[in-house]
């Protein structure tokens, strides 16, 4: 009658080349777990690490490029609000002066190019689309020589505020080489209140 095969027996290390048999079986499954690693290693084949290396450094690339171009367009951004807030604050008045210093200004240009002063008239109308920025429309009247409204028109033309001719009438007077002289100006106002509301006259 054949004897039957105990396994836990066969390994006891008490047994006769049992510590033998043991070292043995402990060998061969260690050389197995590293056959299957070097055949498998935990995380993928050395090409498939090198292919997941690639990928990453392509990822970083693309994420370093989108930091860059979001960094400048927020730069861009800041430089742009800067500068457009130089340019309200240089060549739109405050509403609360607009009126005095436009009409010293048209007064002193035309003092300096020999014509002579008459009535002016003022408008405020709001910028559609804003709270806060608003036209303020000049009718200005003087008498002179044309080569005086030619100096008038050029010293108005080089003013440091943002001031437009939009239209000019010149009739001779009965007095030879005058002119009556009629001149609208567009000026811009922002209203650091806020308030929108149309007003007109003489300031």
């Amino acid at each position: 009658m054949p004897r039957s095969f105990n396994i836990p027996a066969w390994l006891d290390p008490r047994a006769p080349l049992g510590w033998l048999r043991l070292l043995v079986a402990s060998l061969a499954l260690a050389n197995l777990v590293a056959a299957y690693l070097l055949v498998r290693p935990v995380g993928g084949s050395p090409e498939e690490l090198r292919a997941q290396v690639s990928n990453l450094r392509s990822s970083l690339r693309l994420q370093r490029g989108g930091i860059e171009r979001t960094t400048a367009l927020l730069n861009k951004v800041k430089t742009g609000r800067t500068e457009g807030e130089q340019f309200l604050g240089q060549y739109f008045l405050a509403r609360r002066t607009a009126y005095s210093t436009i009409l010293a200004e048209l007064v002193a240009d035309a003092k300096d190019s020999g014509i002579q002063a008459r009535e002016s008239t003022f408008t405020i109308e709001p910028v559609e689309g804003s709270d806060t920025l608003q036209f303020m429309k000049v009718t200005a009247n003087y008498a002179g020589s044309y080569a005086n409204l030619i100096q008038f028109v050029n010293k108005v033309d080089h003013s440091d505020r943002l001031l437009i001719i939009e239209g000019l009438q010149a009739t001779p007077q009965q007095q030879a080489q005058l002119l009556n002289i009629t001149v609208k100006l567009d000026a811009f106002v922002r209203d650091e209140t806020g308030a929108a509301a149309a007003g007109g006259g003489a300031p």
